[in-house]
C-alpha cells in the first residue's frame, strides 16, 4: 500500500454511501439498520449535521452489560459523541494511525462541513493486501521475465 495513497482513494472504489441514523431513534433501530446493511456502525445525524457516532461496540457495552432495553433506549444516550473526522485528502497512514492510537474502526470523511463517506479499518486493510499482491505479481514478473521493458 502506498500510505501516500488517500482516503479518497478507498472512497472512489466503494462509493460515499453513507448510512445513518436519527439521534431520537431506538438503539434498537440503529442495530437493525447495522444489521441491514452489514456494518459496524452508523453515523448519527441531525438535520444534516454529524452528531455522533453508534457502533456495535456501544451496543455492546452500554445496553447489554447494563441490562438496558434497546427498544426504549435512544442513539444519543449511547453514542460517542467525541467523534473524529477527516478531509478526503489525508493519508491512509494517517487514517491508520488515528484509528489505532485513538482505538476505534470507522472513519467519518468530511469536506467542507459535509460527510461524504466513512472509511472502515477493513477498508484499509482490504486496500493494503490488494496493493500488496499487485506488487508481488510485478517483481515475481520482473524476476522470470515478464517485466516489460
Amino acid at each position: 500500500m502506498e500510505f501516500s495513497d488517500t482516503v479518497q482513494s478507498i472512497l472512489d472504489r466503494k462509493g460515499e454511501a453513507v448510512w445513518f441514523v436519527q439521534p431520537e431513534a431506538p438503539v434498537y433501530d440503529a442495530v437493525r439498520a447495522m444489521a441491514d446493511k452489514n456494518v459496524g456502525a452508523l453515523l448519527v445525524m441531525d438535520s444534516g449535521d454529524l452528531v455522533g457516532v453508534i457502533s456495535e461496540r456501544d451496543y455492546t457495552r452500554k445496553i447489554i452489560l447494563n441490562d438496558r432495553s434497546s427498544r426504549q433506549t435512544k442513539v444519543e444516550e449511547i453514542m460517542t459523541t467525541c467523534v473524529v473526522t477527516v478531509e478526503p485528502s489525508c493519508t491512509l497512514e494517517e487514517a491508520m494511525t488515528l484509528m489505532t492510537r485513538n482505538r476505534f474502526r470507522h472513519l467519518p470523511i468530511v469536506h467542507d462541513s459535509r460527510v461524504v463517506g466513512v472509511v472502515s479499518m477493513g477498508d484499509v486493510v482490504e486496500r493494503l493486501i490488494t496493493t500488496q499482491r499487485r506488487a508481488i505479481d510485478q517483481l515475481e514478473g520482473f524476476i522470470v521475465g515478464r517485466y516489460p521493458g
